[in-house]
């Protein structure tokens, strides 16, 4: 069966045609039909759609194509338009695939069935996030470093309170981020009006901190220029590489010395398997330059459920000495309601000790797929790095477009992967192979790129 619609794309220079044509399709795992979409321009006519008088956001112009997970999404899916048949495995886009844990759900259903008594209904709650679960994240992930659990802003994922942190700093500020990282930083400086033109690879006015095999992954603090606000990730997304304590302290010393702040997202702190800190607050003076943002997502599955928490420790002022952590909260209770009271039962579940072994029980099993395809790449030749810590391994293509090799990984194998310069310039030459796919999916994905590049 298929549909047509016909859209109109206005601008006060042209006006274009757009028509859909969609067909449904059959995905490779579920066997479900999928509704693709395929783009053809057609010429423009005579009846053209109401323009308002409200001008378009300039800054949302500057942004370069799509953002890159719905991009690799559509490169998929005219993948499976031209070959309807193929048997796609997906390790790209970093979702998780096993089932939450039942002690987590069962707590998540009796909350929900509860709604339905006059005892258990509950209407809107704490913008911050209910008690139990501030001070359960407080005593289980910061148990010691000074931070409480009126520091901890519940939200409904890490992903969303990156933007309400660019809110919160405005748009006079410059930023800088790994080189390569994930790509909501950049875009979200570059939509809040942060930055210059897209130029040579890269915005102006963000530092790219290049990280890299030759620099172990880790800057040279000492080529950035005057900055406001740091993005820093560890285990890193997409290199899967963990900061030492050494390297940690020297990036608070930096911030102390600079007097920036530095936005520490530890959304895979819970893969660290060596003595790499798994908190930013674990690092003396961290409190004073230090923001942190963290989710349930790869922990216990919760990438649907959507659940998280930043912490803004009242020690961090800004430079009239107003606290940031009172700003965050009017920007919280101003945009956001609230995370789902359902997601925040789950959540206490997750940190009973009960929770907390189902949790490790998911993370060891994406680790050992891990394994698998680091021994692939290995056994193949391949420079290969992260896996150790993290859910994501950081594969060497040198003197290849990484597009191109996603590409041909695709086409031959049926594979997805993730190019690496979709995270910045340095990630040029290298892919992403994400360890989040069922164990049959790791090991047929495994095979076909042994035979792809043996």
């Amino acid at each position: 069966m298929d549909a047509a619609v016909s859209v109109s794309l206005n601008s006060p220079h042209f006006v274009a045609h757009t028509s859909f044509s969609t067909s449904k399709l059959k995905s490779d795992t579920s066997r479900q039909s999928l509704e693709i979409c395929k783009c053809v321009s057609s010429p423009p006519t005579e009846q053209t759609a109401h323009w308002t008088k409200v001008p378009r956001n300039a800054h949302m112009a500057k942004l370069q194509a799509g953002y890159l997970f719905p991009e690799i999404a559509r490169r998929r899916a005219a993948h499976l338009w031209k070959y309807p048949d193929a048997q796609v495995i997906s390790l790209g886009i970093g979702d998780t695939t096993e089932p939450v844990p039942d002690v987590i759900t069962n707590a998540m259903s009796e909350r929900a069935r509860a709604l339905s008594t006059l005892e258990g209904y509950g209407g809107y709650g704490a913008e911050q996030g209910e008690k139990k679960l501030r001070s359960a994240i407080a005593s289980t992930y910061y148990k010691d470093l000074g931070i409480d659990e009126s520091d901890i802003f519940v939200s409904d994922g890490a992903k969303c309170d990156i933007s309400r942190l660019q809110v919160l700093f405005g748009s006079n500020v410059k930023i800088a981020v790994q080189d390569p990282s994930y790509p909501a930083y950049v875009d979200s400086s570059v939509i809040m009006g942060q930055t210059g033109l897209y130029e040579n690879k890269k915005y102006t006015n963000i530092e790219y901190m290049r990280c890299d095999p030759q620099n172990g992954f880790f800057p040279d603090l000492s080529l950035i220029s005057n900055v406001d606000v740091i993005f820093f990730c560890s285990p890193n997304n997409p290199t899967g590489s963990a900061a030492t304590r050494d390297q940690l302290t020297q990036l608070v010393q930096y911030a102390k010395k600079t007097g920036s702040i530095v936005v520490y997202d530890s959304a895979y702190a819970m893969y660290i398997s060596d003595d790499c800190p798994r908190s930013i607050f674990e690092i003396d003076g961290a409190k004073e330059v230090a923001i942190e943002t963290s989710s349930f997502s790869k922990y216990a599955g919760f990438t649907g459920v959507r659940l998280g928490w930043t912490v803004v420790p009242k020690e961090l002022l800004f430079s009239n000495g107003f606290p940031v952590a009172k700003d965050f909260n009017r920007i919280v209770c101003t945009c956001f309601n609230g995370a789902s009271n359902i997601a925040q039962a789950g959540g206490l579940a997750c940190l009973s000790p009960v929770g907390l072994k189902a949790m490790q029980s998911t993370i060891n099993f994406y680790k050992e797929n891990t394994q698998i395809i680091m021994d692939t790449f290995t056994k193949l030749g391949f420079d290969v790095y992260g896996g150790k810590n993290a859910p994501y391994v950081w594969v060497h293509f040198p003197g290849r477009s990484s597009w191109d090799v996603f590409a041909e990984i695709l086409e031959k194998a049926n594979v997805v992967t993730a190019p690496g310069s979709g995270f910045g310039p340095g990630g040029e030459g290298f892919v992403r192979v994400s360890a989040f796919g069922h164990r049959e999916n790791v090991l047929e994905a495994s095979r076909r790129l042994s035979q792809l590049y043996k």
